[in-house]
């Protein structure tokens, strides 16, 4: 195996600026400065085995985050560790946990970590840190892929269990008597990733807690909770929504940092008429390409599993003739076996591997060492997950480079433009509902299933005596004579909750292509519409399923594996009225509200666009019927005005409220699908022209509130994205496609989010 002598990462760097062709996208350059460790002795009261185990491991002192969370954990105090990547987390739950044992070996911990990944690489640290103690410890992964017999051992004998919140909510919970030495003498939680606990998923999981810490009450316990999280504006107030108990925050990282550069970076415009952009991929890939001819150990983020292949497959081909066997540039996403896993992070940690390419499976924390370079082909999603990909480039003391190559889609342009909001300014809240009552009945039905409940006995925001006598009426539970409440119902009720969805049916998909069809995945009834219906390509663990069927009534869709160079899109019509207005305030040039709305959506049709350069194959209709969704939404409605003509007055409405949405998805920390858009000039429920943006959640969780709150910081974002944008009369990356060319979208957009108070804020 050839290697080579590295150069250094920052003569790299200044040889790729020194490329007009690369430089002159480059956006925006930052150096962050280096940053000097703050340290704190080791506590008096942890055991002496613990502190020989530490200095084993060259530790002899702690960083100041990790000394005071520990101090508060040991006061009894629920904590929230909120710290970059790499910066020493993991000592915070762990040295807690190893001193609990090591006072009594009885004690139990449970840890939820968000993926198996990242729970069996924690085991492997619980184990070496123990080891070099002389502890003899029991620490196991319970989760899907554990066989029958050793789950019974861990049951009883499992000393720290690591799981994740669905094997807590679908096998743990429900069998609690099984697991009684565990409740018995439950003394720390561990809730890692907490950013990662947001939208449907955090308010379903939030309610795995509530049921988790009513049977730890019910067996006589009170852990201390321990919550980890990236950067995010609203850690305390997430922790408290995600646990119900308040918890104390530490968030002033004393780990050491290098120096590192932050470079944002536009593909070239190959149109400016209609905004189109060259591939993000192809740019991210000649980015990364210098680094590892280097010698440099690079990281490239792809945000899908096929984009990920797309990346592996041209660096492969690149580095082929120059530089050594193709296994030392691997993939890694979702699909991959946990052996295949093992070996790159593995291979990562000593150096064979140079370079990986992976999804988000490896933004979290699992131990891959610390790497020269990181290169990001597209946004994440939130400024979060952005300096978690970030992180994992950034050795001690040297330089580090961490590139975000944004695509052509609005958000990332807005990102690209508006360095401040990855750098200079704040982070953004994560959100969730667990009193959502789409989410919350389910959930009721599981607690009752696990342990009676008294009357007046709380569950979420009040007694649950009146949730509990209308559950009655459908037969799934039964008040007795003593006026407890009991589970009545043959069915297992935690089988039917996804924690993933807020809707109680999903569609089912069946792959019919080996001998024995067998289900591959499930989505919800609103998602299948545009994902599985008949003709559609399927994208499942990068592999392409053409839909053959969709059964409606059944809610099954049978799809069979292709190789084909296309996916689908559909379209929806889409329209709204609202129900009932939770607050309404006049606002600049028009009036404010939030509310409850019934949305009713019918997919259209279908565009086949060809990977990579997303050139139009062809089109097909969809012939499904209308679903309603019940959900939450934020408007604005303006003034109407007899100066607008009517075609200007869609393109205004249309352009501006694409911005909102874009900006909208940006501020909340929200995948910009989780937020509808219907812009209607007039309506049976509106007389003057309104921009809705509608949780597309049954309920919501709150998004809808928030967006309402903000409101000016809204409108003036979403004129300053507009009035940002490169190009002459509005365009994808702005106000989203141009259907009448003669007439200036961006223009009007603009007048429209004007007369909307944005001027006044920020001026033009």
């Amino acid at each position: 195996m050839r290697h080579y002598a590295p150069a250094p990462t920052d003569a790299v760097l200044a040889d790729l600026l020194g490329e007009p062709s690369l430089a002159r996208g480059v956006v925006h350059h930052e150096v962050i400065p280096p940053r000097a460790a703050e340290f704190l002795e080791l506590p008096g009261w942890l055991d002496s085995r613990i502190a020989d185990g530490l200095a084993a491991r060259g530790i002899d002192r702690l960083y100041r985050h990790q000394a005071e969370a520990i101090e508060a954990t040991r006061a009894g105090e629920d904590v929230v560790v909120v710290t970059p990547t790499a910066s020493g987390k993991t000592l915070c739950y762990s040295l807690p946990i190893l001193q609990a044992l090591a006072e009594n070996p009885a004690a139990r911990a449970l840890c939820l970590f968000p993926t198996k990944a990242l729970g069996q690489d924690q085991v492997a640290e619980f184990v070496a840190l123990a080891n070099a103690a002389g502890l003899g410890v029991s620490a196991a992964t319970y989760d899907g892929d554990t066989p029958a017999p050793i789950r019974s051992a861990i049951r009883t004998a499992g000393q720290i269990v690591v799981t994740n919140p669905d094997m807590l909510h679908a096998a743990i919970l429900p069998h609690h008597t099984k697991w009684f030495q565990l409740f018995e003498q439950l003394r720390v939680v561990v809730i890692d990733e907490l950013h990662s606990y947001r939208g449907v998923f955090g308010s379903h999981v939030a309610n795995v807690v509530r049921r988790l810490l009513r049977l730890c009450e019910h067996y006589g316990s009170r852990p201390v909770i321990v919550c980890c999280s990236a950067t995010i504006a609203n850690p305390a107030e997430l922790a408290r929504m995600l646990t119900g108990r308040p918890a104390r925050v530490f968030d002033r990282n004393g780990a050491p940092s290098g120096e590192r550069h932050v470079l944002l970076v536009d593909p070239p415009l190959l149109d400016q008429g209609t905004g189109v952009r060259a591939s993000a991929l192809t740019l991210a890939q000649r980015w990364a390409l210098p680094f590892l001819r280097a010698g440099r150990q690079t990281i490239v983020f792809g945000r899908s599993r096929t984009s990920v292949e797309l990346l592996l497959t041209g660096l492969r081909e690149a580095l082929r003739e120059s530089f050594g066997p193709r296994s030392r540039v691997r993939g890694y996403r979702g699909g991959y076996l946990p052996t295949e896993r093992r070996s790159i992070e593995r291979g990562l940690r000593e150096g064979e591997v140079l370079g990986v390419v992976a999804t988000n499976a490896l933004e979290l924390g699992v131990d891959i060492g610390r790497l020269d370079v990181a290169v990001l082909a597209g946004y994440p999603g939130s400024v979060a997950a952005t300096w978690q990909q970030f992180g994992r480039a950034g050795r001690r003391q040297a330089s580090s480079v961490a590139v975000l190559v944004g695509s052509g889609a609005p958000v990332d342009q807005y990102v690209i433009h508006h360095p401040e909001f990855l750098l200079g300014g704040s982070p953004e809240e994560a959100r969730l509902d667990p009193d959502n009552l789409h989410v919350l009945l389910g959930h009721l039905k599981a607690a009752v299933f696990e342990l009676p409940f008294e009357p007046g006995a709380h569950f979420g925001p009040g007694p649950a005596d009146d949730l509990l006598a209308f559950l009655a009426e459908e037969g799934h539970v039964r008040q007795a004579g003593d006026g407890r409440w009991y589970w009545s119902s043959e069915n297992f009720p935690a089988s039917a909750i996804s924690l993933r969805t807020a809707a109680q049916e999903n569609v089912v998909i069946i792959d019919t292509t080996p001998d024995r069809p067998q289900v591959i995945g499930e989505v919800d009834l609103f998602a299948a519409q545009t994902l599985v219906h008949e003709d559609a390509i399927y994208l499942h663990e990068s592999a392409q399923f053409h839909v053959d069927r969709l059964d409606w009534e059944e809610r099954k869709a049978y799809v069979r594996r292709v190789d084909v160079n296309h996916y689908t899109q559909a379209d929806r019509a889409v329209t709204l009225k609202p129900l009932d207005v939770f607050a309404r305030e006049t606002a600049t040039g028009g009036v404010r509200a939030h509310g409850e709305v019934m949305v009713a959506s019918l997919a259209t049709m279908y565009k086949k666009l060809k990977f990579v350069t997303n050139e139009s194959l062809g089109w097909g209709r969809i012939h499904l019927p209308e679903i309603e969704l019940q959900t939450t939404a934020y408007w604005l409605t303006a003034e109407a005005s007899s100066s607008w003509r009517r075609n200007e007055l869609d393109a205004a409405l249309v352009g501006a409220g694409r911005a909102i949405q874009t900006v909208a998805s940006v501020l909340l920390m929200v995948d910009p699908r989780d937020l509808g858009l219907v812009s209607q000039v007039r309506s049976p429920h509106q007389e003057a022209p309104t921009i809705y943006l509608y949780e597309s959640v049954p309920g919501g969780v709150g998004l809808a509130e928030r967006l309402y709150a903000r409101h000016d910081e809204l409108v003036a974002a979403a004129e300053g994205l507009i009035r940002t944008c490169n190009c002459d009369a509005g365009c994808p990356a702005c106000t989203g496609p141009r259907l009448e060319p003669d007439i200036n979208a961006k223009a009007l957009a603009r007048r429209l989010l004007g007369e909307l108070g944005a001027a006044s804020l920020r001026p033009a």
